[in-house]
């Protein structure tokens, strides 16, 4: 089954300065890494053998050749990757701390990736069964939010299974902050939604709600699997008949920047292996075949804070077997 992944693709530029490195130990240096979330999520699915696309627009630019190569590279699809030179690709340098945790500085917008439209949506790319999955970082302004909004009606009416992670970096929103309205109307009308703790308690505050009945409310709504992530605590999960939680391996974090979106990709590579249909997700789910492909993302997410940078901390199926040799 199709993985289309849309939304960013940015480059990621890695410091080599962690707390507690003082400027007398040299400059601190960048190192050039591809990244952004969605394209991270498509990265994930294709190097675990999926059939992975990216759809989006980069710049024509060094950077966004860079990004494009690196996508094809790691084997996902670019067909519905579009190039504009009216604006320049995003760039995010990013710093960590001891603990592998990420600050972000990001140079968007403006940015090409804000500018992919309706209209340059491939028309076959609905074509067969598959998977949508997006980001928040495509709704932080009202232009591309309507062209978000454009892809989940044209998947829905394929038949097709919608994931949103919500990703939230709120120094990409205008405010400074995100639209709550904006997010939570996506998260009502995505199939599967995942979010970390924090974003959890940011989008229920709007409604003076505790986060359990939020997760009630969406999942009244379209949503039938909602995942929350809380670092390396246990991924909980919520159905509409039941919840749970899956933990991850015990691992030292280097690197955070793909670790949710390894565990997405590696969740959407499950599901895309399993067929899994919106008709058929309510039988999925109720057989437990979900908490098995949770125990599966969650090792992808564990592989890649294990290693620095974004598409490379990635798994194979060959390198997450190794790695979870490691860890028993």
């Amino acid at each position: 089954m199709k993985v289309v992944c849309f939304g960013e693709a940015l480059v990621d530029m890695l410091s080599n300065r962690v707390s507690g490195v003082s400027a007398a130990d040299g400059p601190e240096q960048f190192t050039k890494f591809a990244g952004g979330a969605p394209a991270n999520a498509a990265v994930a699915v294709a190097k675990l053998g999926g059939d992975a696309h990216f759809a989006g627009m980069l710049g024509e630019d060094a950077f966004g050749h860079f990004l494009n190569n690196a996508l094809v590279e790691e084997g996902v699809k670019t067909d519905y990757v579009r190039f504009t030179s009216e604006a320049k690709t995003a760039l995010a340098f990013v710093s960590l701390d001891d603990c592998g945790e990420r600050s972000f500085e990001f140079y968007r917008p403006p940015a090409a990736d804000l500018l992919f439209r309706a209209d340059h949506f491939d028309s076959l790319l609905f074509n067969g069964p598959g998977i949508l999955h997006i980001c928040s970082n495509s709704l932080t302004e009202e232009a591309i939010a309507d062209t978000t909004a454009t892809a989940i009606v044209q998947a829905q009416k394929a038949g097709w299974l919608v994931s949103f992670d919500v990703n939230l970096r709120h120094n990409l929103w205008p405010a400074g902050e995100a639209n709550r309205e904006r997010v939570n109307q996506v998260v009502a009308e995505a199939d599967i939604v995942k979010l970390s703790i924090e974003e959890l308690e940011y989008l229920a505050a709007d409604e003076n709600a505790e986060t359990g009945g939020f997760i009630a409310r969406q999942l009244r709504k379209r949503p039938q699997l909602v995942l929350v992530t809380d670092g390396d605590q246990p991924v909980q999960w919520a159905t509409r008949s039941t919840w749970g939680g899956v933990r991850p391996p015990a691992v030292r974090a280097v690197d955070t920047t793909a670790g949710g979106d390894g565990f997405i990709g590696g969740f959407l590579y499950q599901m895309a292996a399993a067929g899994v249909t919106p008709d058929s997700l309510a039988q999925w789910l109720d057989s437990g075949a979900h908490e098995r492909a949770l125990e599966f993302a969650c090792a992808c997410g564990a592989h890649a804070v294990s290693h620095r940078g974004a598409f490379v901390a990635l798994p194979t199926q060959e390198s997450l077997s190794v790695f979870l040799k490691k860890t028993q």
